[in-house]
């Protein structure tokens, strides 16, 4: 999960930043059953696991978060802490907040490091889920757009487009070139759920692809280059 060091975390009353994650993003989230019955799920466990990595913020920040990533053995930039993020509904990237924390890891039935380690695979095997998936990815572009911007800046898109699509997009190493080279600084969110949606419907050779569909001109713009470099 790339991290922000710069963005600050809002007030914990601000209620309109907190809405920026739309409702629709958010599906009902299976409970994962306890690890072992003999030890239910601890909510003051849980609560004195997350002051291991909070600092006076109260607020688990991007070098706790480095630590915390190191213990249960997940890189920062693994696909995983995305989908971590998603359940807790993290609102700021590099950030998890007291109630974000306690909220995901109930509903996950984590409350110390190794009962999440278990539950690793777990959240690895969402990512096979259509329909998860398309929920973690739409949740993505809020989670990872700066607060007081409607869109994601390119560089922040590409690295999680990559994160997301890198390895099972077939043409994602040549959209990523075209938007190297286009005239784009950023991607709103029409344009990025098309690109998901582009990337599961129109074929390798863009033979299906319809121009006069209701695809946004970013993506009839890299079906012509493509084309055109085909072609050449």
């Amino acid at each position: 999960m790339p991290v922000k060091k710069k963005r600050k975390l809002p007030d914990s009353d601000d209620h309109e930043h907190r809405n920026k994650i739309t409702s629709f993003t958010r599906p009902a989230i299976r409970s994962a059953r306890p690890i072992n019955a003999e030890k239910p799920f601890s909510s003051k466990k849980c609560l004195a696991w997350f002051h291991e990595y909070a600092g006076p913020d109260k607020v688990v920040g991007p070098e706790a978060m480095e630590k915390f990533c190191e213990d249960i053995g997940v890189e920062p930039e693994n696909i995983i802490m995305l989908v971590l993020a998603w359940h807790l509904e993290a609102v700021n990237m590099g950030f998890f907040t007291k109630d974000e924390w306690l909220r995901g890891m109930t509903l996950l039935q984590c409350d110390c490091t190794e009962r999440l380690q278990s539950k690793l695979d777990y959240l690895r095997g969402e990512l096979n889920d259509t329909v998860v998936f398309k929920n973690i990815y739409r949740y993505a572009f809020d989670f990872a757009r700066d607060t007081d911007q409607r869109s994601l800046d390119m560089d922040t898109a590409k690295t999680m487009l990559a994160l997301l699509l890198g390895r099972t997009w077939p043409l994602f190493p040549v959209f990523h070139q075209f938007l190297e080279q286009s005239k784009y600084k950023g991607m709103n969110k029409d344009q990025w759920y098309s690109v998901l949606e582009f990337s599961r419907t129109i074929s390798t050779d863009l033979s299906n692809y319809d121009e006069d569909g209701a695809w946004p001109v970013l993506l009839d713009e890299f079906v012509e280059w493509r084309k055109t470099r085909s072609l050449s």
